[in-house]
């Protein structure tokens, strides 16, 4: 009997686990996922349960400062998360089996207040640095100004990205031509592998709060609106320049924000293509929902609810709503992270 999960990937949809929780990693590639990505939330949750405990103590003694000492921690989990999903890289030849690995969020702190060539450059020093010699790790970039113009220089130089924090088709635009670009450096295209992270749900908790004038059938769907035409135009994009392997869209941010919503309301409207980044609850949720998904990615959704979309929301103000939230939210939880080392120390 097929279950929810595997008729979930039976449409084509790639699903990546949202954590590198080892039991996790290893329970959810048991079950069919190819993929897994990181962030300080997860590493700085992970540290929390006293499982990595004697391996911080090490490194203590080894004299290394709080900070070292984060960001040694994040790259032995993401190395043990890769060793997992390494033979799904080298079976498709280097399209899937990846781990993201998310470079200094405290390059977008706003206190710190770096001057925009500096982010830049450092975006593109840390993410040679935390790539260097992994085949199978992705280095998330956010769609932030200083991270799309690092883009191209980190493309050009071999590096693997994959561009986070986007909410809007502008954003996914200038991420995408900016990585071409570097490609285009690139000596050959042979290992050129990048994909592009919408964020969904966040757009419906913006649209409940800021655009309540929405009907009652449109608000929920703004997000899935989005997340459909930014795949339709990366297919289109692609299709049209040839690539050995294939640039693709995740769908992110697929845990359901409003309790009253189904919670595989995501999944099920964004099944049939590319990847899906789903956090474990929402797995879990879809594994016991007894559902046989089908290919929705491509159904358009109908005319009337796009009209009204288009017409009530402004997606200038949307987007530039989520980054400041999202660049918050970004610098918030490497602080936490390295308050939380600091305990251990």
């Amino acid at each position: 009997m097929t279950t929810p999960l595997q008729s979930l990937m039976d449409t084509g949809t790639k699903l990546w686990l949202d954590s590198i929780d080892p039991e996790l990693v290893r329970s959810n590639r048991a079950i069919g996922a190819t993929g897994a990505t990181s962030n300080p939330i997860i590493i700085a949750d992970l540290i929390a349960t006293g499982r990595f405990d004697e391996q911080i103590e090490e490194l203590v003694r080894q004299g290394l400062d709080d900070d070292q000492i984060a960001w040694q921690m994040t790259d032995r989990m993401v190395r043990d998360a890769q060793e997992v999903f390494l033979p799904v890289w080298e079976q498709t030849g280097g399209n899937d089996g990846y781990v993201s690995f998310e470079v200094d969020p405290l390059l977008e702190d706003i206190e710190a207040d770096l001057p925009h060539r500096e982010r830049v450059a450092q975006y593109v020093s840390l993410g040679q640095e935390w790539s260097a010699g992994h085949c199978n790790r992705m280095i998330k970039v956010p769609a932030t100004p200083a991270g799309l113009d690092a883009l191209e220089d980190l493309v050009a130089v071999g590096v693997t990205v994959n561009v986070t924090l986007i909410f809007s088709a502008r954003q996914y635009r200038a991420a995408r031509n900016a990585v071409w670009r570097g490609a285009r450096r690139r000596e050959n295209l042979d290992k050129f592998k990048s994909v592009y992270s919408i964020f969904i749900s966040r757009q419906d908790a913006y649209t409940g709060k800021a655009v309540p004038e929405l009907s009652e059938e449109a608000q929920g769907q703004v997000g899935i609106l989005v997340a459909k035409r930014i795949w339709a135009e990366n297919q289109k994009f692609w299709t049209e320049r040839t690539t050995p392997l294939d640039q693709e869209i995740v769908f992110a941010s697929t845990g359901t924000k409003n309790p009253n919503e189904l919670p595989w309301k995501y999944v099920e409207a964004l099944a049939g293509s590319d990847i899906q980044t789903n956090p474990p609850a929402t797995n879990d949720a879809v594994a016991a929902s007894g559902l046989t998904f089908t290919r929705q990615v491509d159904q358009p959704l109908p005319a009337e609810l796009v009209a009204e979309i288009d017409r009530l929301v402004d997606m200038e103000k949307l987007e530039s709503t989520l980054m400041a939230e999202g660049i918050e939210k970004f610098a918030k939880p490497q602080k936490t992270l390295l308050a939380l080392v600091a305990t251990h120390t």
